[in-house]
């Protein structure tokens, strides 16, 4: 695994040598086909790194917490255009949430919508990338965009009980802010049986329970 990993970060330069080691032996009048394996080898090894890239070497680092490594690793990638469209919704998707952990937020939703416009392969991960929209459009006061976002999160599926949370407390605050109760507590109340865990969640819980109870519907 390791020495598949060091192939793809340096197959691009591995590619150059195959290129020059193919010249060298035609300049000493080998013919070309005795050589095309050579050549093939490194079309093969240019092709992905510019179709497929270095999303591979991603997963180390980010599990590591190494946003440093995973940002060098995305700077290799010098024509994200080029990159096969499932691969280049990754891209962006992550370029997305580097740029949320900065605070960058017109960057975030940038890089997000980019990846949102190309779908992704697993309805799951696009989501995700529509809840973090509609999280973002909430925070800028665009309720009306926020409820389309979260709304299509929600029907695309979202891959953990924690993040469903937050998109149906969402939907409740949305909800409130309408006064349209009913739905806000049937909402609160999906939020709930989600069983959310992390503080900030159950923080959130907390606090719509103080008044929820109080209005009418």
């Amino acid at each position: 695994m390791q020495f598949y990993n060091i192939i793809i970060k340096y197959r691009f330069w591995l590619s150059i040598v195959a290129v020059l080691l193919g010249l060298a032996f035609n300049l000493t009048g080998t013919g070309f086909w005795p050589i095309f394996p050579i050549y093939f080898i490194a079309f093969i090894g240019f092709s992905s790194h510019f179709f497929i890239g270095p999303m591979r070497l991603i997963q180390g680092p980010m599990e590591a917490g190494n946003i440093e490594e995973v940002e060098k690793i995305l700077g290799t990638i010098w024509f994200p255009g080029l990159l096969y469209k499932p691969v280049r919704s990754t891209y962006y998707t992550i370029k997305g949430n580097l740029a949320m952990m900065k605070q960058d937020f017109d960057s975030a939703e940038k890089h997000l919508k980019m990846s949102s416009s190309l779908g992704s392969p697993m309805p799951e991960a696009e989501g995700a990338n529509k809840l973090q929209l509609g999280m973002m459009a909430m925070q800028k006061g665009d309720l009306k965009q926020g409820e389309t976002y979260i709304r299509a999160a929600i029907r695309l599926g979202i891959p953990d009980k924690e993040s469903e949370a937050v998109a149906y407390l969402s939907m409740c605050q949305i909800f409130m802010n309408k006064r349209e109760f009913r739905a806000a507590k049937d909402y609160f109340r999906r939020a709930k049986a989600c069983k959310p865990t992390t503080k900030q969640v159950l923080d959130q819980v907390k606090e719509i329970e103080k008044y929820i109870s109080r209005v009418p519907g």
